[in-house]
């Protein structure tokens, strides 16, 4: 159910190991991959081509903010995905998740509330037809004449 398939497509431009104790806020863009500990606020370029994956060892004392989420470690604060939130088994929030579309697996955890943020269906129906299109299918439409 929940794609590593996802997870090797994207380009990690940074990586915080798992030894590592990052202090302050972190801006960044392109694909961002915490295995260790981060004390700060992680704020995302508004590129939709921007990802965020907090390793199940990994955690995050402070807001996150990005378009593309996956986490299956710890967050203590708010989390704000602009388009996709993926929560793995072990992904645990203490904080309220703001998303747009939401995968949880069984195991995962959010103590605060979880607040949906609306599409506009017209973005619905472009990311439908864009999913069966990467998934090998073919969209149909209909031209309303036969």
């Amino acid at each position: 159910m929940f794609s590593k398939k996802k997870i090797k497509a994207v380009q990690i431009d940074t990586l915080i190991g798992k030894n590592t104790v990052v202090k302050g806020d972190i801006h960044y863009r392109g694909g961002l991959h915490i295995e260790g500990k981060v004390q700060g606020n992680l704020v995302a370029a508004s590129n939709e081509k921007t990802v965020l994956i907090v390793s199940e060892k990994g955690c995050v004392e402070g807001e996150v903010k990005g378009p593309v989420v996956i986490l299956d470690g710890m967050v203590e604060g708010d989390v704000y995905s602009t388009v996709t939130l993926e929560m793995a088994q072990h992904a645990k929030v203490k904080g309220d998740v703001h998303y747009k579309f939401l995968e949880m697996e069984v195991g995962a955890e959010v103590n605060g509330s979880l607040i949906h943020q609306s599409v506009q269906p017209a973005k619905v129906k472009e990311m439908q037809s864009q999913e069966q299109v990467n998934k090998g299918g073919l969209a149909k439409f209909s031209s309303g004449s036969k």
